[in-house]
């Protein structure tokens, strides 16, 4: 049986290291010809290389590029987006878990290719819908959702009716953990720090997601990612708040019945899912033990306190390229949050005076995404402490 080639573009962050150990354990079934990372963990790049045998590598810039061209011999090293684009249409299957917008080169090379995209990155989609939606049907494309809660209902739909729309889906339910914040009051909140913020009470993810799960941005982001991966308008997609992080989301049917996909937090387990599609590989990662005491909560979310969540059905109401503005201002006032130059609060407020100030714009070309995301981030950073 021949082997199919992953390249995995964000390859030394949570997602690309918990993929490297689904990759350890088949190692007859993929093999691993593609990596990519930043410039900060170049380091861990050459090892991966070593390790894997990768013939192909991307870096961000030409210094990262020299460092590995000297630590390796006989490898290619592609350099930036066009890089990134490259080693998408490289291989059999993409996992895309590159980080925010920057993911987007990788996202769109990948199903024009007509390769399997596993995609972890869900401000690429959110941003750029439109672009994916006309590439995404290329002969021998398919996207796969590696988040959980999208890979949840990705399963749960598999006995749905293959209609567009899916007409006899009443609604997606995404559930939430409630990030490490869940049950704070406002005055709690006001003090918050990013050493909270980053204290995830269930997964382990890198800082920017964890920060947007403490906001419930992460959230709002997912509820415009399952509209966009399953066809189904915002309104009919849903949140509730289940801090065992034990049912990954659910799918209700016109007929009442609710198909919920379950295990404990393991992300190991969607990425096992994207990779070994239509086979299920045999880890058993997050495999649960009904013999013990199991509780399951439902809550609806705090959207007083945490109103990024309407913010995001906001900003799809409006359409257009206000998705992009949202999320292009959420990474501006993350990053400058975990650089400790605002506070917790002025995250969600960064973005919503972002967003007041959108300027009408449709998204159906490349440039006129990446001037929507340029003049986003531009008054963004103009909203933000001197």
């Amino acid at each position: 049986m021949s082997r199919t080639t992953v390249a995995l573009l964000g390859a030394t962050g949570s997602i690309g290291t918990q993929t490297l150990e689904v990759l350890r354990r088949e190692p007859e079934r993929f093999e691993l010809t593609a990596i990519a990372g930043g410039a900060a963990r170049v380091d861990q790049l050459i090892a991966i290389a070593k390790e894997f045998s990768v013939a192909r590598i991307g870096v961000p810039t030409n210094e990262a590029r020299e460092t590995v061209m000297e630590a390796l011999a006989g490898v290619e090293v592609v350099v930036g987006d066009e890089g990134l684009s490259e080693l998408a249409s490289s291989a059999d299957t993409v996992v895309n878990a590159v980080v925010g917008f920057a993911g987007l080169p990788v996202t769109l090379s990948a199903l024009r290719s007509g390769k399997r995209l596993a995609l972890a990155n869900k401000e690429s989609l959110i941003a750029a819908s439109t672009l994916v939606e006309k590439v995404r049907h290329t002969r021998g494309a398919e996207l796969v959702p590696i988040d959980s809660e999208h890979c949840a209902i990705h399963q749960a739909l598999a006995g749905a009716s293959a209609e567009a729309g899916y007409p006899d889906v009443r609604r997606l339910i995404l559930t939430a953990s409630g990030g490490p914040f869940r049950g704070w009051d406002s005055t709690a909140l006001d003090t918050a720090t990013k050493a909270q913020a980053l204290a995830h009470p269930t997964w382990s993810m890198g800082p920017k997601i964890t920060i947007d799960s403490s906001t419930l941005m992460n959230k709002g982001l997912e509820v415009l990612e399952a509209s966009a991966l399953f066809g189904i308008e915002v309104g009919r997609v849903e949140v509730v708040i289940h801090p065992q992080s034990v049912v990954h989301s659910m799918v209700e049917y016109v007929d009442g019945s609710v198909i919920a996909q379950l295990s404990k937090p393991d992300m190991r387990l969607p990425i096992a899912y994207c990779l070994g599609l239509p086979e299920r590989l045999d880890h058993a990662w997050g495999a649960l033990d009904f013999h013990s005491p199991l509780s399951l909560e439902f809550f609806p979310p705090d959207r007083a306190n945490f109103p990024a969540l309407s913010i995001a059905y906001e900003a799809a109401r409006i359409g257009g390229g206000a998705p992009a503005w949202m999320s292009a201002a959420n990474e501006v006032a993350v990053e400058a949050f975990l650089g400790e130059r605002i506070t917790w609060r002025q995250i969600v407020e960064i973005v919503s005076t972002t967003l007041d100030r959108y300027e009408p714009t449709p998204i159906e070309t490349l440039s006129e995404l990446l001037e929507a995301d340029r003049r986003a981030r531009e008054i963004a950073i103009a909203s933000l402490p001197k």
